[in-house]
This record gives C-alpha cells, sequence and structure tokens, in this order.
C-alpha cells in the first residue's frame, strides 16, 4: 500500500494494485477499480514514483530477504 495524503492532510494509505487512473484536474484524483475516488495532494508523478518505490522494495525482499540492499 502506498500513503498519500487527503486535502486536509490526513494519511490515506491506498491499494496501489487497485489504483485504475490517476488524473490532475487541477487536484489529483485517484480512481479505483471498485469506482471510488479519493481527491489527493500528491501530483500523479509522485504517486508514480511512490508506486515504484514500493514496488522496488518489494522485489528487493524476494531477492535479497531484505527491503534495503545497502548499495
Amino acid at each position: 500500500m502506498i500513503c498519500v495524503h487527503r486535502l486536509n492532510k490526513t494519511e490515506l494509505y491506498i491499494n496501489h494494485r487497485i489504483i485504475e487512473t490517476v488524473e490532475s484536474h487541477p487536484d489529483t484524483v485517484i480512481t479505483l477499480t471498485n469506482e471510488r475516488k479519493y481527491i489527493v495532494r500528491e501530483s500523479p508523478e509522485e504517486i508514480a514514483e511512490k508506486i515504484a518505490e514500493f514496488e522496488r522494495k518489494i522485489f528487493e525482499k524476494a531477492l535479497y530477504g531484505r527491503a534495503d540492499t545497502g548499495s
């Protein structure tokens, strides 16, 4: 799951694997596969980076048995 922030700055954890779209209108709107929508403070680019970082940690743990390899 990735952590994003609602407009009132509260944290929201979203399962990134059920994100269908991330759009900017100018606020960022995340739409999930179940059609729920969330308006968040992060830009679409920041959300993409959070997803990539989360996936990287998962793959590192699978390959090396830990999340950060020190390299």
